[in-house]
């Protein structure tokens, strides 16, 4: 097929590209290198089946135009991480509202199936032991410009939603739960390759909070493995499904056994939210994903284990 891959040369969408290619599929990408980098598809660009287009998402006349010569669309594209949600917060809600708006007119326009990402960020301070996809959403003030990613990212579910039900287009809806490995970087607030990137220097790694929060990591290769068992049945069409490892651990220990996986010296220090980011910055305490649905659907699971996550990111931090 001929895939579009919105936000292709990010830490997501790279990996997603070189799959779609080794395949056998042809890919172009859309994306605007803000938190992309080419050097994420050097490999892809050897094969001779990569088409990379420099632009914006929120450039409705160029989105029409690529999702009319694709057979399909891989919608990755959005402002992301923490620090850069709050820097940037009304670029941010354009590119992650305006943007999927683009996507799904010309999508619905020339009748082409869709994939939507999606965040757990969308359940909010929800803490329940295993989120499911139905479960109620909880946030804080919509004038806490730190929801304001999980309200955007609602709103293109809700969008795409209706895409579906109002004009029957096919549209799949994923949420991404914390995904790790080569390629991610600490600077936007990714914890783990932040952590791994210090204790590979032997500096000390700062923990937001009291670092009892707790969190579950995926790596990179399952969640592209799922992206495509998704993409690959019509049992997923109209419904969204949340993609991430069920396995949790607080951050606290998190740092402790990346410290202890890579020989470390570093020392943990505890760093105020306020500190961190802004004053009236609200966290979860946990977020564990509940995947009987992707299971039920595709059979996917994940396979690998923090430890291989944390192995295979601390590999690549060592070349860069």
């Amino acid at each position: 097929m001929r895939v579009l891959v919105t936000g292709g040369a990010g830490f997501i969408g790279s990996h997603l590209s070189d799959r779609l290619i080794a395949d056998g599929h042809s890919v172009t990408v859309l994306d605007n290198l803000e938190t992309g980098r080419l050097e994420n598809l050097a490999a892809a660009q050897t094969t001779g089946k990569l088409t990379f287009i420099q632009g914006s998402v929120l450039d409705a006349p160029k989105v029409d135009q690529l999702v009319a010569e694709a057979d399909f669309t891989y919608h990755l594209a959005a402002a992301v991480g923490v620090f850069n949600i709050l820097e940037k917060p009304l670029a941010s809600l354009m590119t992650n509202i305006r943007g999927t708006e683009n996507v799904l007119d010309a999508a619905h326009k020339h009748k082409k199936p869709v994939l939507i990402a999606s965040s757990s960020e969308v359940y909010g301070k929800n803490t329940s032991d295993s989120l499911q996809e139905d479960d109620s959403r909880i946030l804080g003030s919509p004038l806490m410009l730190r929801w304001s990613y999980s309200q955007a990212k609602a709103i293109d579910e809700t969008l795409a939603y209706a895409f579906y039900q109002d004009q029957g287009l096919q549209v799949r809806i994923v949420r991404f739960f914390n995904t790790v490995g080569p390629r991610q970087l600490g600077a936007y607030g990714m914890v783990v390759p932040r952590f791994i990137e210090a204790a590979l220097a032997n500096r000390d790694l700062e923990i937001y909070g009291d670092g009892n929060q707790t969190r579950c990591f995926g790596h990179i290769a399952d969640i592209i493995d799922a992206l495509i068992a998704v993409t690959g049945t019509d049992k997923t069409i109209g419904t969204v499904v949340n993609i991430g490892n069920s396995g949790e651990i607080s951050i606290n220990d998190l740092a402790a056994k990346i410290i202890a996986a890579t020989g470390s010296k570093s020392k943990t220090v505890h760093v105020s939210y306020e500190d961190a980011y802004k004053v009236g910055f609200e966290d979860m305490d946990r977020r564990v994903p509940n995947i009987d649905r992707i299971k039920e659907l595709t059979g996917w699971a994940p396979k690998r284990d923090l430890e291989t996550i944390i192995k295979d990111v601390a590999a690549y931090l060592t070349t860069q």
